[in-house]
């Protein structure tokens, strides 16, 4: 590994730090590529074969744990930049901005019992246990810090930039769950990134990616008698057992990743992933015959002695989780963005003020579709006006709005799934920010299994649902973005839909022919993005998109490149106070007052640049401070006097150094 890596550093430095090697090739990963070859070629001793995913763990733990040796590669900051670019794995994983971090929540009874949903008793519902982020999530006992520790060590030895990340709690419906459970669960997200501090800050004792139940498997003597003394907390309901409960909570928030870990284990809790389906077989079985219902099995599953103990520690209150927000501000990894999941028909101004209380800027919503009785035939108990209040409360609450968007559920069709998702992204009482673009497609848990082998739902063919997502990437306007179009559900769960993983390039590719065969630009954000590439500052124009809402005058601020690329927006809302959708009860509980503006989000795009750092791209090069200019400018022209934005907690700092001051849920500027 050593020598491979002395090689490329080698190159890079013949190159003169340009990109190039002594002979003027580019540093490229077809470079890349072929030196591995040619290093694994020689090597006679299979076991000690060259990896590229391991090259820059490798140089990284170097640089950490052995200085004299990395000393003496003469490595500088401008090499050391070349040589982590090269490396790099996945760039595209934070080429929008910020680094993401998916978590799951501990499985729980769901509130609704939707035909398509997949009933996975190890997962929350809805989920799998194949899919990438819960497997991770099962691997760390579904402990909120274990999961952060766990990615932020992984995307770090990938080369990534964690200065900035956006959390993303899945698992089912959020508001399903009690309420001290999600002042926990969040209070633990912030902890985890608190406590990693710089890239040399991660415990060695902390769960990677991959090989989790070996630091499961570590328990020190200290460890040990901390456990038992959680178990003998969980145990007793006397005055002394919630005095050791308390204790265990105090012990549970160590900065010691393996002490978390080594708790679970000793609850009882498995962390591997075939015992963990053999002892929910049985459960498993039942559920998927029609024996018994999800709710029922998850009941049956995590109301045992084991679970029981581990959620002794899962509680939390808001001043704790304040006092890691507190934190999260000067800290070395702060949170830009915070999402959370739920339903429409549990979206009240309630629920959202809890929501920003813990620190939420966007709200993932699952409405599937808009036809009523497609809603209807797949048990989907929600209406299209409720959905549309949702819109409304979300949007004047200046939340982003995330919507899960289905194609082919039972009872629908091609041509109906065209009008409906033109009908999602033209009346003005919906519109959102964000789509997630699925197909439906069969897992044999589901109830829609039935339907299946009775004939009377089907996937579409591939070419007919190609057809549709075509038609609906078109109609996207340039303030939304299509964020996904498959789930990371493994070909071997899926009964009957769509299998292929590469469904968006399909997609994308077809669009592109339909775009230049009829002259009819691509407005869609995510096809738009800068992404990895370069771009030319002076090049930029600021474009404005204006359109209405039944909730507010919204302006989508973009800054684009000549050939319509887009390279950073800001949301802009001017509220409307008296949606017609909301009740009297509902407008009194809003947040902001009359003639008070809010940004809704401001993001700008390019390959992430280090926190007070200057970027290579658009990060860092004043592009977000003049959105949010312009963005006062305007609403004070529309006649407002003050402008709220809905700033995550690690953005506070950012914002007051705009004008802007802390005020309740929001952070405010006067516009005198």
């Amino acid at each position: 590994m050593e020598v491979a890596l002395l090689e490329i550093i080698a190159a890079i430095k013949a190159g003169g730090c340009q990109g190039l090697d002594g002979d003027g090739r580019p540093l490229d990963a077809a470079w890349l590529d072929k030196l591995v070859r040619r290093r694994n070629r020689a090597m006679h001793d299979g076991a000690r074969s060259v990896a590229k995913k391991r090259l820059l763990p490798y140089y990284l733990r170097c640089k950490a744990e052995d200085p004299a040796r990395w000393e003496s590669w003469g490595v500088d900051a401008a090499c050391e930049e070349q040589l982590v670019r090269l490396l790099k794995a996945k760039p595209r994983r934070t080429a929008s901005g910020v680094a993401t971090i998916t978590v799951i929540t501990k499985p729980h009874p769901c509130s609704s019992d939707c035909l398509y949903c997949p009933n996975d008793v190890r997962m929350p519902k809805s989920y799998l246990a194949d899919e990438p982020a819960c497997q991770r999530a099962e691997r760390n006992y579904f402990d909120p810090y274990l999961q952060v520790t766990s990615r932020l060590r992984a995307l770090t030895d990938m080369g990534h930039v964690t200065d900035k990340v956006e959390l993303i709690v899945l698992g089912g419906t959020w508001s399903d769950y009690p309420q001290d459970y999600q002042v926990w669960f969040v209070a633990e997200l912030f902890r985890a990134l608190n406590d990693a501090g710089g890239q040399a800050g991660f415990s060695h004792g902390a769960p990677r990616e991959e090989g989790a139940s070996g630091v499961v498997a570590r328990h020190d003597s200290a460890a040990r008698h901390d456990s038992a003394a959680r178990h003998d907390a969980a145990t007793c309901h006397d005055n002394a057992a919630r005095h050791a409960a308390a204790t265990c909570h105090d012990v549970a928030a160590r900065h010691d990743a393996a002490a978390r870990a080594s708790f679970y284990a000793s609850c009882g809790l498995a962390c591997d992933a075939d015992e963990l389906a053999r002892l929910t077989c049985a459960e498993q079985k039942r559920v998927t015959a029609g024996e018994r219902t999800y709710n029922q099995a998850v009941r049956a599953l995590y109301a045992q002695d084991a679970w029981e103990r581990a959620a002794c520690v899962q509680r939390a209150s808001f001043a704790e989780l304040e006092r890691e927000h507190a934190r999260n501000e000067g800290a070395a990894h702060r949170v830009v963005g915070l999402v959370i999941e739920t339903r429409p028909d549990l979206i009240t101004p309630e629920s959202l003020t809890v929501m920003r209380r813990l620190g939420c800027t966007k709200v993932q919503m699952g409405i599937q579709s808009l036809d009523e009785s497609v809603l209807r035939a797949n048990r989907r108990n929600v209406t299209p006006a409720r959905i549309a209040q949702a819109f409304s409360l979300l949007r004047l609450f200046g939340f982003k709005i995330h919507v899960h968007f289905m194609v082919n559920l039972l009872g629908a069709s091609p041509a109906g799934d065209a009008a409906d998702y033109r009908r999602l992204v033209t009346d003005e009482r919906f519109l959102p920010d964000e789509v997630k673009l699925y197909p439906c497609c069969l897992v044999e848990s589901a109830q829609l299994t039935e339907r299946y082998a009775a004939g009377e739902w089907a996937p579409y063919p591939e070419d007919v649902l190609v057809g549709v997502l075509v038609e609906d990437v078109l109609a996207t306007p340039a303030y939304t973005r299509i964020s996904r179009m498959i789930r990371d559900i493994s070909s071997g769960d899926i009964v009957a839909g769509n299998k292929k993983t590469n469904l968006r390039q399909l997609v994308e590719a077809r669009v592109e022919e339909r775009s230049r065969a009829e002259g009819r630009p691509v407005r869609e954000i995510r096809q738009r993005e800068i992404a990895t590439g370069e771009v030319k500052l002076d090049a930029l124009r600021l474009d404005c998109v204006a359109y209405a809402t039944s909730a507010a005058q919204e302006r989508f601020l973009q800054w684009v490149t000549p050939e319509g690329r887009i390279a950073g927006f800001l949301r802009l809302s001017l509220p409307r106070l008296d949606a017609p959708c909301l009740t009297p009860g509902e407008r009194a509980q809003l947040p902001v007052h009359a003639g008070e503006a809010m940004i809704r989000e401001v993001h700008v795009y390019g390959r992430v640049a280090r926190l007070h750092a200057a970027g290579e791209g658009a990060q860092h090069a004043g592009l977000g401070r003049r959105l949010v200019e312009e963005a006062c400018a305007q609403a004070r022209a529309a006649g407002y006097v003050a402008v709220n934005v809905i700033s995550s907690v690690g953005t506070r700092s950012y914002y007051r150094a705009l004008g802007f001051s802390d005020c309740g849920l929001y952070q405010r500027r006067p516009l005198a």
